[in-house]
C-alpha cells in the first residue's frame, strides 16, 4: 500500500502531539523578525514571522511574502484546540519557525510501516510512503535529517529527488538476534539503523519491508512492527521500547531548511521589484538549495523582508545596562565608548574598560630600571651558576681520566717504565688532552687508516712531531695487565724495519697507541696500484722482502721476549719517505715465554696470509709468520691478490694456486711482468722454492725467519751482481730502468679503500677468529 505526503490534508483532523520546543524557538524568534503589520502574530502557540503570513483558510490574505513562490501562507487550522498551523493547505503541520528553518511534525502519514500480529501475518501494510516539498522553495535540511529503520530482521530503501529530479537512495538493514542483544541509545544495525540524505532533496520515496524469515514469531513478541521515516536525528535516542511503540508518539520532527524563492542573491538583485531584502540587510544564498535568505546587519534589528528593512540597535538607551564602563555615544550600527578624563582604555565591559592613565616617562623609566636590574640579575645567576656546572663537569672529567687511567694499568705500567731507564726514555704516557690537539679533536680529514681494530689519525705534537695515533676498540679488562707488559716491550723494540712505539694514552676509556708516523703507504699499494701507476721493480721487491724478513727475526729472536706478530700481510708493511720496509700494526701481536716455544691462543689473522696448521690446531709458533711472510714473498712475485673471487674456484686462494703452478712448471705464467723481464731465471725460481718452503702445510718443514733472512741477503747480492755486470750482457735489460728503488708514487688508496698509515685492510671476510674457547684473549687493544 502507497500513501502520499503532499499538501492536501483531509477534512477531518485527528489530534497528534505538538513539538515540546514550539515556545522556545518563538522566543528565538524575537530577534528573527517581526510580523506584517495587521496580520496575527500566532497561530495557537506557534509565531508565525513574516515573510511567512497566515492565510484564510487557504486562500491567502495579504500576509506572506508576494511574488516568490508557494509555501509561505500558513493555514491556521482552528478544528483543533489550540489551534495549529499548517504549510498551505497540506499535512505538514508546523511545529516552529526560525530564521533559516521549519520543524514540522512526522506524522502517520509520512512514516511507512509494516505489522504483524504473533502468528506472523501482515495485520498492517503502510510499506510505502511518499513524502514531498516539491512545490514550494523549500528542501528536506540534509544537516538535521537521517533516515531511520527500527524494527528487528526488517529492510528499508529511501529514495529521494531533487528539484531536478535527480534521485538518490539509501538501504537500511536492522538484525535482532533476541531482545536482550538489543543494545540500549545505539543505532547501528541492531534493532535500529541510520543512514544520511544528501543536499537538496524536496520529495523521498520511503519502503519498508519486514522478515521472510520462517522463525518470524521468535522475536514478534518484542518486536511486531517495522517503521521507516525520515525525522531530526538530535531528537531522537533510540531505545529498545522504541520496537513496541508507534514512532509518531515521541514526536521526531522533520527539519524542513526555508528560502526566498528559487533564485541566487545576484539573479534577484537584478529584479529589484521582487528583490526581499530591505534595507540594512545583506543577502545569503542557501546552501542546501536554490533562494536566498535576508539578515540584518550587525548593529541593526527588526524583519529585513518588509519596508523599511533593519532598524539600528541603540545600544545606549538603557544607560545603567548598556556596554560601556563610561559614557555611550550611538552610531548607525554600532557605538562608541568614551572613558572619563584622567582614564583610558577602549570603554567596553567586554574590552580593555577604561583604567587610569599613567605618565609613559615614569612608566617607561620605571619598566626600564626594572628590565636593567632582572638582565643583571639573570646574568648573574647564569654565569655562577655555568661556574659551578663548569667545575662540576672539570672535576668529573678529571675523575673520569683518573678512573680510566688506573682501569687501563696506568700504574702498573708506570711502575715497569720507572724500572726500566730505556723504555722511560724511549716512550712516554701522553694525556689525552695532548692527543687531542694533535688530531684537531680526532677530525676525519686526518684519518689515515680504518679497519677492523680501530682507526689511524695523523697527528702532530706540541714538539712538531708527525706522529700516527691508533685509536683502537674495546680491550679486554680482564687482560689489563699482560696488555701492559706486552707494551712495555715494544717500546723497548729498535729495529730500523719496525714501526716505532712512541707511547700510549690511557685516560680514555680504551688506551690509545702512539707511533712513529710513516709517510709513503703500504706495500700493498706499490704491488697493486690502482690508478694505473707503473708497479714496483724486481730490485725493490727484493730488498723490502729482506728488510721485511729481519725484522721478523729480530722479533722472533733478538727481542728480549720474542714476539710473534701473527698477522704479517702487505697491508701491515709501511714505506717511508725513503721507501724502507716497516713492519706495522702489532694488535694482533703476541709474546712467547722463553720457556716455550708455541703458544695455544684464539685464531686470529687475514684470510689468504693465515697459517693454516694454526688455523687447524690453535697452536700458535713463530712459524705461523714464517707462512704468512711467504704468501707476501708470492705476492711480490706475482702482483696476485692473496684472495681473489676473479679467479677459478680453486685458485682464489693464492698459496695453494702459487704452488700448484710450480708443480705444473707453470710458475712464469703466473709471475709479474717486471719480475719476469727484470730478474734472472735463476735467481727468481730460487726466491720462489724459498717462498714454496715457507709455505709448507707443516711448520716443522719451514724455514725460520733467520734461515730466510740469511738466503734472501744472499740472493739479493746476487742480484746486485747481477746488476754489475758490464753491458752487452745478458742482463743488459736490467741496466735501462733508473737507479732508484722505487717510482716516485703519490700515497693514494690501496684496492680495498685504504690508504696511509697502518691501514687496516681486511679481505671479504675479515679477520678470522677460532671458535674453539681453549684460547688466551689477546691483550693488545684493538
Amino acid at each position: 500500500m502507497v500513501k502520499r505526503v503532499t499538501f492536501t490534508r483531509p477534512k477531518i483532523a485527528m489530534p497528534v502531539s505538538v513539538h515540546c520546543q514550539a515556545t522556545a524557538i518563538a522566543t528565538h524568534l524575537d530577534a528573527f523578525g517581526e510580523i506584517k503589520p495587521g496580520c496575527p502574530e500566532k497561530c495557537g502557540n506557534v509565531t508565525i514571522p513574516y515573510p511567512f503570513g497566515i492565510s484564510n483558510e487557504g486562500k491567502g490574505g495579504g500576509c506572506s511574502i508576494p511574488g516568490v513562490g508557494y509555501g509561505y501562507d500558513v493555514n491556521c487550522d482552528s478544528s483543533y484546540d489550540p489551534p495549529k498551523p499548517f504549510i498551505g493547505t497540506g499535512n505538514f503541520e508546523i511545529l516552529s519557525i526560525s530564521e533559516t528553518e521549519i520543524r514540522v511534525s512526522n506524522t502517520n502519514h509520512s512514516i511507512a510501516k509494516v505489522c504483524y500480529n504473533i502468528r506472523g501475518d501482515v495485520v498492517r501494510n503502510d510499506s510505502i510512503i511518499n513524502t514531498s516539498v516539491q512545490r514550494t522553495s523549500f528542501t528536506f535540511s540534509d544537516r538535521k535529517n537521517r533516515f531511520f529503520l527500527i524494527g528487528c530482521n526488517s529492510v528499508a530503501a529511501n529514495k529521494g529527488f531533487d528539484q531536478e529530479n535527480r534521485d538518490y537512495s539509501s538501504k537500511c538493514i536492522s538484525l535482532c538476534e533476541s531482545r536482550g542483544k538489543v543494545a540500549e541509545g545505539s543505532c547501528s544495525g541492531s534493532g535500529c539503523c541510520q543512514s544520511t540524505i544528501p543536499k537538496g532533496i524536496k520529495s523521498f520515496e520511503t519502503r519498508v519491508s519486514g522478515s521472510d524469515n520462517p522463525n518470524i514469531t521468535n522475536f514478534l513478541s518484542f518486536s511486531p512492527c517495522s517503521y521507516a521515516f525520515v525525522g531530526e536525528y538530535e531528537k531522537f535516542n533510540f531505545s529498545a521500547s522504541d520496537l513496541l511503540a508507534v514512532p509518531e508518539d515521541k514526536a521526531i520532527p522533520i527539519v524542513v531548511d526555508w528560502a526566498i524563492g528559487n533564485k541566487t542573491c545576484e539573479e534577484s538583485q537584478r529584479d529589484l521589484t521582487t528583490y526581499a531584502c530591505h534595507g540594512n540587510s545583506h543577502c545569503n544564498n542557501s546552501d542546501n538549495s536554490p533562494g536566498y535568505r535576508c539578515t540584518c546587519f550587525d548593529g541593526y534589528k527588526g524583519n529585513p523582508y518588509f519596508s523599511p528593512g533593519c532598524i539600528d540597535i541603540n545600544e545606549c538607551e538603557d544607560e545603567k545596562n548598556n556596554p560601556c564602563e563610561g559614557k555611550c555615544i550611538n552610531t548607525n550600527g554600532s557605538f562608541n565608548c568614551i572613558c572619563p578624563a584622567g582614564t583610558q582604555g577602549d570603554g567596553k565591559k567586554d574590552g580593555r574598560g577604561c583604567i587610569r592613565r599613567v605618565p609613559i616617562i615614569q612608566v617607561t623609566l620605571g619598566i626600564g630600571l626594572g628590565l636593567l636590574f632582572l638582565i643583571i640579575t639573570s646574568s648573574w645567576v647564569y654565569l655562577v651558576i655555568r661556574k659551578r656546572k663548569l667545575i662540576e663537569m672539570e672535576r668529573k672529567l678529571i675523575e673520569m681520566k683518573e678512573r680510566f687511567f688506573q682501569q687501563n694499568g696506568g700504574l702498573i705500567l708506570q711502575q715497569q717504565l720507572s724500572s726500566n731507564e730505556d723504555g722511560a726514555e724511549n716512550s712516554k704516557i701522553f694525556t689525552a688532552e695532548e692527543l687531542k690537539l694533535a688530531t684537531n679533536n680526532y677530525d676525519d680529514s686526518l684519518i689515515v687508516g680504518r679497519g677492523g681494530y680501530g682507526i689511524v689519525y695523523k697527528g702532530s705534537l706540541s714538539d712538531n712531531r708527525i706522529v700516527a695515533i691508533k685509536k683502537s676498540k674495546i680491550v679486554d679488562q680482564n687482560q689489563i695487565e699482560q696488555f701492559i707488559n706486552e707494551l712495555v716491550i715494544l717500546t723497548q723494540v729498535n729495529h730500523r724495519n719496525v714501526v716505532k712505539l712512541l707511547g700510549c694514552c690511557l685516560e680514555t676509556e680504551v688506551p690509545m697507541l702512539v707511533y712513529e708516523y710513516i709517510s709513503n703507504g703500504t706495500l700493498f699499494e706499490r704491488i697493486h696500484p690502482s690508478r694505473g701507476e707503473p708497479s714496483i721493480s724486481w730490485a725493490s721487491r727484493l730488498r723490502i722482502a729482506v728488510e721485511t724478513a729481519g725484522a721478523l727475526a729480530y722479533l722472533h729472536s733478538a727481542a728480549s721476549v720474542p714476539i710473534i706478530h701473527r698477522d704479517i700481510k702487505s697491508t701491515n708493511i709501511l714505506l717511508d719517505e725513503n721507501y724502507i720496509a716497516k713492519v706495522a700494526d702489532f694488535g694482533a701481536s703476541r709474546l712467547i715465554p722463553l720457556d716455550q716455544t708455541e703458544l695455544s691462543t684464539q685464531v686470529l689473522g687475514t684470510l689468504g696470509y693465515l697459517d693454516p696448521e694454526y688455523f687447524d690446531t690453535s697452536q700458535l709458533t713463530e712459524k705461523s709468520d714464517v707462512y704468512s711472510f711467504g704468501v707476501v714473498l708470492v705476492e711480490l712475485l706475482t702482483a696476485e691478490m692473496p684472495i681473489s673471487k676473479a679467479r677459478s674456484s680453486k685458485q682464489v686462494s693464492l698459496a695453494p694456486y702459487f704452488i700448484s703452478s710450480m708443480q705444473e712448471n707453470k710458475l712464469f705464467q703466473l709471475l709479474d711482468a717486471r719480475v719476469r723481464n727484470e730478474g734472472t731465471p735463476k735467481q727468481v725460481i730460487a726466491v720462489a722454492e724459498f717462498a714454496k718452503r715457507c709455505l709448507s702445510l707443516k711448520g716443522e718443514d719451514r724455514p725460520t725467519m733467520r734461515q730466510v733472512t740469511t738466503e734472501l741477503e744472499r740472493l739479493r747480492e746476487a742480484e746486485n751482481e747481477a746488476w754489475s755486470l758490464p753491458p752487452n750482457t745478458e742482463h743488459k735489460s736490467s741496466l735501462q730502468f733508473e737507479p732508484t728503488d722505487l717510482y716516485s708514487v703519490p700515497v693514494t688508496g690501496s684496492a680495498t679503500g685504504e690508504s696511509g698509515q697502518y691501514s687496516l685492510y681486511t679481505t671479504d671476510s675479515g679477520q678470522y677468529t677460532s671458535n674453539t674457547d681453549n684460547t688466551v684473549q689477546m691483550s693488545m687493544p684493538r
